[in-house]
């Protein structure tokens, strides 16, 4: 992961100023430049405006974490900045690992896809049926979340203030007070419990415990060092981010304490960083572009990543443990997780090789991944700006402005050889998204989705030739600089 540190450091933008330095970096690297400035800019303002204590985030292409940084602080004192060597309890993320382990174990011929799961996990048998004639609970339903068991063990682990789930015996035992909805194959229904099954199915299988066969199968192999089956609660504050709640109505976020999901671990009880995330991302890359075998066969993965399940509505699509969608002309897959004071996000395009992460330790509207992916993959194969002649330096315009209070913000950066504007903060900023085109010197002109040309915006230079602003109509947008990250209230004693 260090072919990329050059490119790194050029993208290492200042936050003190908006009036941004030049990017010196290889030519070779300048293809993405302007999509990855746009994606850190933007979730810098998303982080502000939604008042996260900590968001760690990264950019992966190809085989390179060609871009991450951490937003915020991650104890309750703000003393730890958060990097990318922040670990987060990642919540279902974890559910890609149970799921390659679960593949890994069927390589092996050890765990049948297709076959009654109750051979390999008897508990399962208590669980009522919602229809007799209900075919048989399997592994391969389990992993598209279309088996119709429940979503959640019997225990209310989710409930304040403890966040511990039972022992796995109770858990187990648990199950003859639960039934199933409906038929297996009849519809989508997200599942931890379908999860937790895996694991024990995968721990039955192979004879083993299902976090040992994880850690010695996928961790180790792939150098995961920051990756865990459970919160490393004693790095609490200094390498673990503490967690906090939703934000109430008074603007405060409650502090959580760390959750105990040890008899859930398959289903969300992981913990990782963006760092690890990054190798776990280019490990898929690197499979899929290489083939042959590493921890899995790419046929494997490969399966992995097809559509293996759509719901009847035509809406929702699953391979095996993965989400499937499309993206323009890439197969994306992810997975993103919610738990206690955590919030978290992985995707992958497959065909362009861009995979984007984040990583949050508060409830909260994030984790900002779809956004970040759409602004990749509209901009990574933007032509190069190389200034002289009568090529501008839109280095110069890069900022933020606006300047009256009913006004919002208005970001500028390079796109290509054009400008992008874009109002912060923004839900979609990919779509929203203006084009402006240089027309005259400090003049250009909106770009239509059709390509045509629209009103000028024209840029003001002080005595020093810096950019102060623009005029569009009779309107004056003033150039200002970035605020000082505000540091989200917590209430005290939670």
């Amino acid at each position: 992961m260090n072919a990329a540190r050059s490119l790194i450091a050029a993208l290492s933008l200042s936050t003190a100023l908006i009036a941004l330095p030049a990017l010196a970096q290889p030519a070779a690297t300048t293809q993405h430049r302007d999509a990855v400035r746009l994606v850190e800019l933007w979730l810098e303002a998303a982080a502000a405006y939604d008042r996260l204590p900590a968001l760690s985030a990264g950019i992966v292409i190809g085989q390179d974490l060609v871009w991450s940084r951490g937003y915020g602080s991650i104890d309750e004192g703000g003393r730890v900045p958060a990097t990318a060597g922040t670990i987060y309890g990642v919540c279902s993320i974890s559910k890609l690992f149970t799921a390659i382990a679960a593949m890994h174990a069927w390589e092996a011929g050890r765990l049948p896809l297709d076959d009654d799961v109750t051979r390999l996990i008897p508990d399962l048998r208590r669980l009522s049926g919602a229809d007799p004639d209900s075919g048989p609970v399997t592994v391969r339903s389990l992993l598209t979340h279309s088996s119709g068991v429940p979503r959640e063990i019997a225990a209310p682990h989710w409930t304040a203030p403890a966040f511990a789930t039972p022992p796995r015996e109770q858990m187990l035992a648990d199950l003859a007070r639960q039934r199933s909805f409906m038929r297996v194959g009849d519809h989508f229904q997200y599942s931890n419990l379908g999860f937790v099954l895996v694991g024990e199915a995968v721990a039955a299988a192979v004879g083993r415990p299902f976090e040992d066969y994880v850690r010695e199968n996928l961790i180790l192999p792939l150098q995961l060092k920051d990756t865990t089956t459970r919160l490393p609660v004693g790095l609490l504050g200094t390498r673990l981010a503490v967690g906090y709640g939703v934000m109430r109505r008074d603007g405060t976020r409650p502090r959580l304490p760390p959750y105990e999901f040890g008899s859930i671990a398959a289903a969300a009880g992981f913990a990782s960083s963006v760092d690890d995330l990054a190798r776990f991302a280019a490990w898929q890359f690197r499979l899929h572009r290489k083939g042959g075998q590493d921890v899995l066969r790419v046929a494997t993965l490969r399966e992995m990543h097809r559509v293996h399940w759509t719901d009847p509505d035509g809406k929702t699509a699953w391979g095996l443990g993965f989400a499937v969608s499309r993206e323009g002309a890439n197969t994306v897959v992810s997975h993103s997780g919610v738990c206690p004071g955590y919030e978290t996000a992985i995707a992958l395009a497959l065909k362009d090789e861009v995979g984007v992460i984040a990583l949050t330790n508060a409830n909260a509207v994030g984790p900002y991944t779809r956004q970040m992916r759409q602004l990749l993959l509209k901009g990574i194969r933007l032509p190069v700006n190389t200034p002289g002649g009568d090529t501008p330096d839109l280095d110069a315009y890069t900022g933020l402005y606006g300047g009256n209070p009913h006004y919002r913000e208005r970001l500028i950066v390079p796109w290509g050889k054009d400008l992008a504007l874009m109002m912060l903060p923004s839900n979609d900023p990919a779509g929203q998204m203006i084009l402006l085109r240089r027309s005259a010197i400090d003049t250009f002109k909106h770009v239509r989705d059709d390509g045509t040309l629209a009103e000028e915006y024209m840029f003001q230079r002080d005595a020093s030739a810096r950019v102060t602003g623009y005029k569009r109509w009779n309107y004056s947008y003033t150039r200002f600089d970035l605020p000082p990250p505000a540091r989200p209230k917590v209430a005290s004693g939670q």
